[in-house]
């Protein structure tokens, strides 16, 4: 086969996406206005939620998400060991503790059991991650939060209403994914207490960059007062923005509290309501790609993941594949060749505990053996919607002859 080149990742973008970016700067009103109201309001309708937030990105959604909660210094959240950074930098960005957990043997979950135990009393939160695009056993999180609500110590409004540890999904890859919970599916979004998406350039669905927060709703807490605790949070505390105050009669505004400036700007916000009104298409083409890297790969030996089941359907965010005769180098290797064939590939993730910073906090990969044996063959794979047939079946030759040379 002539030799081609594949890029990792390519964002899915069109004219309508140039179009709608176009009409944006010529209105005039580029920063947080009508076009990020909009996003946010389809975004609500697509997931089910009675509202969503648009921010600049899914970490500036994930510290919100825990200070909403009125999670702080002193407090508890338990964290997986193997995922990206952001998931526990938000908890240290607001003074809380992140306790790792393991995920499980041979599977990228955290280990429920761990998490389990690693309840206390100074627990307000779990965070979740759907990684790939594969939600996470909602069910099996919410009974292990349930039995211990006997030991939950509310220290905020919102946790009082929820009267137990907080379930928050790390959904930046799984926007379009959906898991059974009593017997009905539900997207990524509204199976956590707290959410939060990606719009990275990288993501199914980008605004270059960008991320949105949701929940669901907490008997006796006001939807509409949860969304104006995240605009203040995401503005400076400021309790007009830039569109209230042009389209009021008022100019003055008050500063309820020194707070963070994360909010989304409609030229962003423009690139998304065109990617989600495209995504049905793009979600299709992903599915279409994981098919037909499954049917080349699980005849050699090489371990892929189930995107497809009864119980879920995934976002096919990212396509991983374990060879089980490859170790680190060889792995390594492997990825180099590929790249001097024209195909370049990923891991996805190397574990925090091996990352310097999470090194000088005092955690330690040989706490975490299945994070650790999880990472060491772990190769990612080119998967994007406007990835060509041709591309996919080079990645696949290539890839077969490259891993076979190791056996």
């Amino acid at each position: 086969m002539e030799e081609k080149k594949v890029l990792f990742n390519w964002p899915d973008l069109t004219e309508e996406e140039v179009n709608e970016v176009v009409d944006t700067l010529r209105s005039g009103w580029i920063t947080t206005g009508p076009k990020t109201k909009k996003l946010e309001k389809q975004i609500a309708e697509y997931i089910g939620s009675s509202k969503a937030v648009c921010l600049n990105s899914a970490t500036a959604a994930e510290e919100l998400n825990l200070r909403i909660l009125g999670v702080g210094p002193g407090d508890e959240v338990i964290v997986p060991a193997f995922t990206y950074t952001a998931t526990v930098s938000a908890v240290l960005h607001v003074g809380a503790t992140p306790i790792p957990v393991d995920i499980q043997k041979d599977h990228f979950e955290m280990d429920y059991d761990s998490v389990d135990r690693a309840i206390t009393n100074n627990t307000k939160a779990v965070v979740c991650v759907d990684l790939y695009g594969i939600p996470c056993d909602y069910e099996k999180i919410y009974e292990i939060v349930e039995k211990k609500k006997e030991i939950f110590c509310p220290s905020s409004d919102v946790q009082r209403a929820i009267g137990r540890v907080a379930i928050i999904d790390d959904a930046a890859h799984s926007i379009g994914a959906k898991r059974k919970i009593s017997g009905k599916k539900v997207y990524a979004g509204q199976l956590a207490d707290f959410s939060s998406f990606s719009f990275h350039s990288v993501k199914n669905i980008t605004t270059a960059e960008g991320g949105a927060a949701l929940w669901k709703s907490i008997p006796g807490i006001d939807n509409e007062e949860i969304y104006h605790r995240y605009m203040l949070y995401s503005l400076h505390g400021q309790s007009k923005d830039a569109f209230s105050k042009y389209n009021g009669v008022s100019w003055e505004y008050d500063v309820l509290g020194p707070w963070y400036k994360c909010n989304m700007t409609d030229i962003l916000a423009s690139i998304g309501i065109v990617q989600l009104r495209r995504y049905p298409e793009m979600l299709k083409r992903r599915r279409e790609i994981i098919e037909k890297y499954d049917a080349a790969f699980k005849a050699h030996g090489i371990k892929v993941l189930d995107h497809y089941t009864d119980e879920y359907e995934s976002s096919g965010h990212l396509y991983i594949t374990r060879t089980p005769w490859l170790d680190i180098t060889s792995r390594n290797e492997v990825i180099q060749k590929m790249g001097e064939q024209g195909i370049s590939c990923n891991v996805h993730y190397k574990p925090l505990p091996m990352m310097s910073g999470y090194k000088k906090i005092g955690w330690k990969i040989e706490d975490f053996p299945n994070s650790y044996n999880y990472f060491k063959n772990l190769i990612t794979l080119p998967l994007f919607s406007i990835l060509r047939d041709d591309e996919v079946e080079y990645v696949i030759e290539k890839f077969l002859k490259t891993v076979q040379d190791y056996k």
